[in-house]
């Protein structure tokens, strides 16, 4: 039989309710009662039954993070980083892949799963704010990623536009003048990929360095041998830059491996900077220096935002939560020390 507060309160001396306002961390019960009540505790290896616990407050436990490939180190990692956060209030996170496709986005963020979640965090790529406009579904809905949303929904992100320009001036401060932009998109001026791009011309025009437009390169994709065909098909038009600055760091390795086929050294030759701060790019055979988004703060801010919402505290207008990022510089541009 599974230990109960009542076998507790019975070794520790003390009434259920007294154990009870232990397990649930209440402030007013005294230091010497509340080690008398976890001795016990450990003795008996009591554990909380939080499914009870969810349930007497009309809840499940779950959370659902949705995000577009779990396959992606980047969203991999944010992933554990939710799960840790929820796990510190005691929730478990179902996790869904949509795929980065909107009929997916939409059929998750319209509730598809509400029966079973007390709230969903949703990382997308191609939803559109009027597909949230008559979202009927009333479990609390937050928002990850870079792109702006008008929307009555937390939104978490970071400053895409300043992430890019520290990365372009840390190139700049470097002595490079050519630098490539690798991750250009022609999807609208709200997503990511513009973003950072605004920061790259931004920054290139306050130092008064030429921003031409065969240093723009489109990427189709995200992953590596997106970076690699990109990179190839740059060199291949005749164009050398000395800097290459890439939407994320799944493009900047990519793009970095075809450098080293073509016997360009980086940083020597060709500088380079990513985005995400995976952790691949800490030990490929060159460090990659990068821009590294807050995970751990965007998952505690996601989170926190349901809680609030779940208890009633929630801002029914909706809020954009900045985390902060930094730049991590490694051999991609500084070479070995």
């Amino acid at each position: 039989m599974p230990v109960s507060l009542k076998d507790v309160a019975a070794r520790a001396g003390v009434s259920i309710k007294t154990v009870s306002n232990v397990v649930n961390n209440y402030p007013h019960v005294t230091p010497a009662m509340r080690a008398r009540v976890q001795e016990a505790i450990d003795e008996l290896g009591y554990r909380p039954n939080l499914t009870a616990r969810h349930l007497r407050k009309g809840r499940t436990g779950i959370i659902a993070l949705a995000v577009p490939e779990l396959g992606n180190p980047y969203f991999a990692e944010l992933a554990t980083a939710v799960i840790d956060a929820a796990a510190e209030h005691e929730f478990t996170v179902l996790l869904d892949h949509t795929r980065g496709r909107r009929e997916q986005e939409v059929l998750v963020s319209q509730g598809f799963r509400a029966r079973v979640i007390d709230g969903l965090i949703l990382s997308p790529l191609e939803l559109e704010a009027e597909d949230l406009q008559g979202r009927s579904d009333d479990v609390p809905l937050v928002l990850l990623g870079e792109r702006e949303y008008d929307t009555p929904h937390d939104h978490i992100a970071i400053d895409n536009v300043a992430a890019a320009r520290a990365a372009v001036r840390h190139l700049l401060g470097r002595g490079r003048t050519r630098i490539a932009y690798l991750g250009a998109r022609t999807d609208s001026a709200n997503r990511p990929a513009h973003l950072r791009l605004v920061g790259w011309r931004e920054e290139l025009a306050a130092a008064g360095v030429p921003a031409p437009d065969d240093l723009v390169v489109p990427v189709g994709g995200w992953d590596r041998d997106d970076g690699a065909r990109a990179m190839a098909g740059l060199l291949d038009s005749g164009v050398r830059p000395d800097a290459v600055f890439a939407l994320n760091d799944l493009i900047a390795i990519g793009a970095m491996r075809v450098l080293h086929e073509r016997g360009l050294r980086v940083p020597w030759d060709v500088a380079v900077v990513g985005f995400d701060d995976i952790a691949e790019g800490r030990f490929g055979a060159v460090s990659l220096t990068t821009v590294s988004p807050d995970k751990r703060a965007i998952a505690r801010l996601a989170v926190g935002s349901l809680l609030r919402s779940l208890s009633g505290r929630g801002d029914p207008g909706g809020r954009t939560l900045t985390a902060e990022f930094r730049l991590v510089e490694r051999e991609s541009t500084l070479g070995r020390r």
